[in-house]
């Protein structure tokens, strides 16, 4: 089980939008089909997203799956933001793949953060960690407010946008 940060390239505030978040959420159903592993919790904040993932080894390291996730939803998202005009954000993405000789665009910062979740303790704050991001920086003033949290899913039994493993503890 891991504690996971990945990040748009220059802290990007790219999930402002729900149909971007939408789209991020899309590949992640798609892979965890493939992939095989439950989530334990999430946020998706305008310019990151965390998550606690159980994986299951014998389909994959958390390497392949954050690889797969990663690659394909940026695919879909610069698509995305191309055909919504975003100008500003395209132009960023096309610098920043200039850091990779022959990559035509960068969404995600290379690589991401990863911390093994040793116990039920460190499982606990990591989840609180997470349904307290939208209200430290000011976006909800209750963590159940924010869309796309699994503090819905723990809080109301609202599984709508993401299905989570709440039945752990």
């Amino acid at each position: 089980m891991f504690f996971v940060t990945t990040t748009v390239v220059d802290f990007a505030k790219v999930f402002t939008e729900e149909r971007y978040c939408d789209i991020l959420l899309h590949n992640i159903k798609h892979y965890q089909k493939q992939y095989d592993f439950r989530i334990y919790a999430y946020v998706i904040m305008p310019s990151h997203f965390h998550w606690v993932v159980e994986i299951n080894p014998e389909r994959g390291t958390i390497s392949d799956l954050m690889r797969d996730v990663k690659k394909y939803s940026a695919w879909d998202l610069m698509d995305a933001l191309h055909e919504d005009g975003m100008k500003d954000l395209q132009r960023l993405f096309r610098y920043k793949a200039n850091e990779v000789p022959g990559q035509q665009r960068k969404f995600w910062m290379k690589r991401f953060d990863d911390e093994v979740i040793r116990n039920s303790g460190m499982l606990r704050t990591k989840i609180e960690y997470i349904h307290y991001n939208p209200v430290k920086s000011g976006h909800v003033l209750n963590a159940e407010e924010y869309k796309y949290s699994s503090a819905r899913n723990y809080l109301l039994d609202d599984h709508s946008v993401l299905r989570v493993e709440t039945n752990w503890s």
